[in-house]
């Protein structure tokens, strides 16, 4: 393809891409397969890397930065980001209708909206593309997170028509991304985040713009807060007109022609709390016309023309008639306290988890006290404060265990000062959740091997260990409560199939602290056999992109354990192949090196070199700097070239690089 082909073809995919993003993300209505999308984005990204000239903001390539900020900068909002008043009755809502009223001489048309839980943001578009995204901050002055704010996906990077303007949204965590960054705060034995609000203002504030791509934020954009031109003449207009533009906006917004209508859309917003996939504390009742806002104008802090109702948390009291101890797969040992049972926004709550020693502490919760229980979020039970006035006079401040619970090992202060860790590896509860953690579809993915099951395994000591699993038979499976022979052939058939799973899904499985997928795949490409990964030193693997010293320390220690070195030669033993999936068979001559493409090759396109470069574990980059180890050049190799030769950066032509790999695959 000549240039102006190629300039086609990536415009094509882009328009394809953001297309299909908002059917997806916005829409929730996708109309292609992921893998089909991944391949257009694939397409894109060679072409771009070859073509840099041609890559712009708006791209869907770009919505994930490279190297983390060092911080973030301050950023004046053009018109101010300000906060509501908040009422908390109906009185208190009618009177605000009153102040409307006598200023605008008449009654006038509200809208009423959910006020989400989140985190306030300014978005700018100049002629349609984002150019850049703010924190609301005091109102005034926020932070500049524009890279963060591009890997939410239903954000817009380009609008469907090319208009200068500024939104305002609430970026939120939904909630089963919620609890899955709770499980995995777990697993690495790390605080657990108190609500989906905290979760998603501490990831937006991320200087590194990957691990806010993990976490899976989202938004709902709610105003305009300016634009060129016309604006629309009420703030349900301007919604409507924000959704033509491709803007997720805030959902379930409604008219309505006085007060008493508005509180009664505020109580059947209330009731579908429960339903929501995003936290609400309260709805918005908004004057709807705009030229009535100007009227009623505003004060310094917020406007005369809007007012948020809050919805007070459910809270019921109950009592605390005990604390039990769970003990997690990397043996934190979690208290739990077991309530008289009481109904709760809408279910029976009868325990709620005390997280940590510090957090009983601080709440000074003991047995026998009477509390208040509320669920943070509306999703997780939680002690919301102690009656110290109906304390009993013979309680006794709770001590988090000398020994664990389950095992009877001694017990000490996790090293990250959170928590309380069951020494003993051993430990059964330990082995139950690491079997299940094994088992998992993320690891080794063996179909129908559930908790139950593992549960039953283990009490009739039929394993010990995740190796035992491949030694099971049938008949003693199929004697399992619930479990038939079909059951027990196909369990017997997936654990089989289980052998062949690539080494980043065994690194995973293994349950090596702060090794999860990410991190294992980066370990797999690195060192594509189980030897190559329990030879590595501290030095090679903390080097790693992502993994540092700590992670390191805690690889090293997981093999220098004689049980788990057991437990890998058993996994050989029965079968198991424990090599990086795309590395097999390939000789990975280029592990460690960077390439840099320039020019047009001989005999070969330049993503195709790419993709050889990557097969044999190199990376193609697409610019020259002191880390690069090759630069590989062809015909009208331009500035690259310059920049490699002033670096001293070997230069190779396309038969010297085929060259290097043909003497390898000869051997």
């Amino acid at each position: 393809m000549d240039k102006k082909q190629i300039a086609e073809r990536i415009n094509q995919l882009r328009d394809r891409l953001n297309y299909h993003s908002y059917r997806y993300y916005v829409e929730d209505n996708p109309e292609i397969s992921d893998r089909e999308y991944d391949m257009m984005l694939r397409e894109l990204e060679i072409l771009e890397e070859e073509n840099q000239e041609f890559i712009t903001p708006d791209s869907p390539t770009q919505r994930v930065g490279g190297a983390p900020a060092e911080g973030f900068v301050s950023f004046t909002h053009s018109v101010p980001l300000k906060s509501l008043g908040d009422v908390f009755s109906k009185e208190e809502l009618v009177a605000f209708d009153s102040r409307v009223q006598k200023a605008l001489g008449r009654g006038t048309v509200y809208d009423v909206e959910y006020k989400i839980d989140g985190l306030s943001v300014a978005l700018v578009y100049e002629n349609g593309v984002l150019v850049s995204g703010a924190t609301r901050g005091d109102g005034e002055v926020g932070e500049e997170v524009t890279q963060n704010l591009k890997t939410i996906r239903a954000i817009p990077l380009k609008l469907t028509q090319p208009v200068t303007i500024t939104v305002r949204g609430e970026v939120y965590m939904p909630l089963a991304s919620f609890l899955k960054l709770n499980e995995r705060q777990e697993e690495k034995g790390l605080p657990r985040f108190a609500n989906p609000r905290n979760a998603a203002a501490g990831t937006l504030r991320q200087l590194d713009p990957k691990i806010v791509a993990e976490r899976n934020l989202s938004i709902y954009i709610f105003n305009i807060q300016s634009m060129e031109g016309e604006m629309p003449p009420t703030h349900t207009e301007g919604l409507d007109y924000l959704k033509k533009l491709g803007f997720r906006v805030v959902p379930s917004y409604r008219t309505v022609d006085n007060i008493h209508a508005a509180f009664d859309e505020i109580e059947r917003l209330g009731e579908t709390r429960g339903t929501l996939d995003f936290d609400i504390d309260g709805a918005v009742v908004k004057v709807n016309a705009l030229a009535d806002r100007v009227v009623l104008g505003e004060t310094a802090k917020a406007p005369r023309w809007a007012m948020a109702y809050k919805y007070p948390p459910e809270q019921k009291e109950t009592k605390v008639i005990g604390v039990t101890v769970q003990v997690g797969r990397t043996g934190i040992l979690t208290p739990v306290a077991e309530l008289e049972p009481v109904r709760v926004a809408g279910s029976t709550i009868s325990r709620a988890t005390l997280h940590n020693a510090d957090y009983i502490r601080e709440k000074d919760v003991r047995v026998g006290d009477s509390v208040l229980i509320q669920k943070a979020g509306d999703i997780i039970p939680e002690v919301a404060r102690v009656l110290f006035e109906k304390r009993p006079t013979d309680t006794v401040s709770y001590e988090m265990p000398k020994v664990c619970p389950v095992c009877g090992a001694l017990t000490a202060r996790d090293e990250s000062g959170a928590g309380v860790r069951c020494t003993d590896s051993a430990c059964p509860a330990q082995l139950f959740r690491n079997i299940l953690h094994f088992v998992s579809r993320d690891a080794m993915d063996i179909d129908g091997m559930g908790e139950a099951i593992v549960e039953q395994l283990l009490e009739q000591k039929l394993i010990a260990s995740a190796a035992d699993l491949y030694a099971l038979e049938k008949d003693s499976l199929s004697s399992l409560e619930k479990l038939g022979d079909r059951s027990a052939q196909k369990l017997l058939a997936a654990l089989e199939k289980s052998k062949t799973q690539s080494l980043d899904r065994v690194l995973y499985a293994l349950g090596i602290r702060q090794v999860g997928q990410k991190a294992a795949k980066i370990i797999a490409k690195a060192f594509p056999t189980m030897e190559e990964v329990m030879a590595a030193d501290r030095e090679a693997l903390s080097s790693l992109s992502d993994i540092g010293p700590i992670t390191a320390d805690y690889i090293l220690e997981y093999f220098t354990q004689p049980k788990n070195k057991e437990l890998i030669e058993k996994l050989k033993a029965v079968g198991f192949t424990m090599q990086a999936e795309e590395n097999a068979d390939v000789p990975q001559i280029f592990l460690g090196k960077t390439f840099v493409l320039t020019g047009t090759l001989p005999t070969m396109e330049r993503a195709a070199a790419a993709a050889l470069i990557e097969k044999h574990g190199g990376k193609a980059s697409g610019s020259v700097s002191k880390k690069t180890s090759y630069v590989l050049a062809g015909e009208k190799a331009g500035s690259k070239l310059a920049k490699a030769q002033e670096l001293g950066i070997p230069v190779i032509t396309e038969e010297e690089f085929l060259q290097m790999i043909e003497k390898v695959e000869e051997k």
